[in-house]
């Protein structure tokens, strides 16, 4: 009676502890590639956001990258309250000052859209860290 219903909670679980064993090596490999750069968590989740567009990634450089995810990170630590996330005032004042920072740098005009929203979720993730 309990056989098909002990057996899927079985697989269930070890896809899950799978995933797990997944992200942990994910993690594992970022916290790597961060110290091969140079850089602490925090930046190295900037750096990816900035580096995941490979056109940009090349255009700009790793050096300048790591420049702009070190600023960015500074910057959003000091911009970012509370309740950034739900007001929108907030979320316009943090997206107008990353844009601000990646024109400072040549971030590719045409790829800025998409790493603001990038950076956004980074700083959404690194508040409530």
């Amino acid at each position: 009676m309990f056989g098909p219903w002990l057996r899927n909670r079985a697989i269930a679980t070890q896809e899950v502890i799978e995933e797990l064993i997944k992200l942990a090596r994910e993690m594992d490999a970022a916290t790597k590639r961060g110290e091969e750069l140079g850089l602490n968590e925090d930046e190295i989740a900037f750096y990816d956001a900035l580096a995941a567009n490979e056109s940009a990634a090349q255009a700009m450089g790793n050096d300048e990258l790591k420049v702009i995810a070190a600023e960015l990170v500074t910057k959003v630590r000091k911009s970012v309250t509370i309740d950034w996330v739900v007001r929108e005032s907030a979320r316009a004042r943090i997206r107008v000052m990353v844009k601000r920072i990646l024109k400072k740098y040549g971030y590719p005009p045409d790829l800025q859209d998409e790493a603001i929203k990038m950076v956004l979720e980074q700083a959404a993730l690194l508040s409530t860290a």
